[in-house]
């Protein structure tokens, strides 16, 4: 499978302790995680509301990592709009509220932004097609959107897979991000089938048996048995 080896680990900020987010970020940033990832909700879409667009701003002036924000809202463009202002490097859009998806992807990358889809657990890879010129990366809701906690959809690792079969057939060398209960006993499997970001929550990176330090080492072990049963499937 001609992709990317590399995997990245994106902590879920909407995981955090709300009441620091600050100090959170500075932890994370020194335990070596790659970029930030942040659920933005609108209480239509999805039904929560984690994180606001003040706090996102604030935040910004904090850190030098890269910002990568999951719209998962009605009003696309106007989002859009707003989170691109503040600085952010990347910004996925959910394939089944996107009226116009080719429109956005292309706002998104005319304001300097990688551009990616999402999809929700039962959307299909089939989505992606006429799309795929835009894209700059595909993010794959292995949950169903709103909360952190929830369990791994039976077809998670089954569409991981053929997300990136789906890519590399196309010739589209993209990285497929995977977003919930992206835990220690599910990376390994999620890698292995080709995911190349990890968003992290309260299974991993915010696990309360373990440091963050800690936590993020034990993640960093298992994206490697992950790359090394890829390997294997690569032979």
């Amino acid at each position: 499978m001609p992709h990317e080896a590399a995997v990245r680990i994106a902590p879920s900020v909407m995981c955090a302790d709300q009441s620091a987010l600050a100090d959170e970020v500075r932890v994370l940033e020194e335990v070596g995680v790659d970029l930030l990832h942040f659920d933005v909700m609108d209480a239509a879409f999805a039904p929560n509301l984690p994180l606001g667009l003040g706090a996102l701003a604030d935040l910004r002036r904090r850190t030098r990592l890269p910002f990568d924000v999951h719209l998962m809202v009605e009003n696309n463009d106007w989002f859009v709009a707003r989170t691109a202002e503040i600085g952010v490097q990347q910004i996925a859009v959910h394939a089944e509220s996107a009226r116009h998806l080719d429109r956005t992807l292309a706002g998104i990358q005319e304001r300097g932004v990688l551009a990616g889809v999402a999809l929700n657990p039962a959307t299909p890879l089939e989505t992606l097609e006429w799309v795929l010129e835009r894209l700059d990366f595909v993010l794959l809701m292995t949950v169903n959107p709103g909360f952190a906690g929830q369990e791994l959809v039976p077809a998670a690792l089954r569409k991981i897979r053929a997300c990136r079969e789906y890519l590399d057939a196309r010739g589209k060398c993209v990285p497929i991000s995977v977003d919930g209960n992206v835990s220690f006993a599910n990376i390994p499997s999620m890698v292995a089938a080709g995911a190349g970001v990890l968003v992290g929550g309260t299974s991993s990176l915010y696990h309360r048996d373990g440091t963050r330090a800690e936590n993020f080492a034990r993640t960093r072990q298992a994206i490697e048995a992950g790359l090394a049963a890829r390997a294997e499937v690569d032979r």
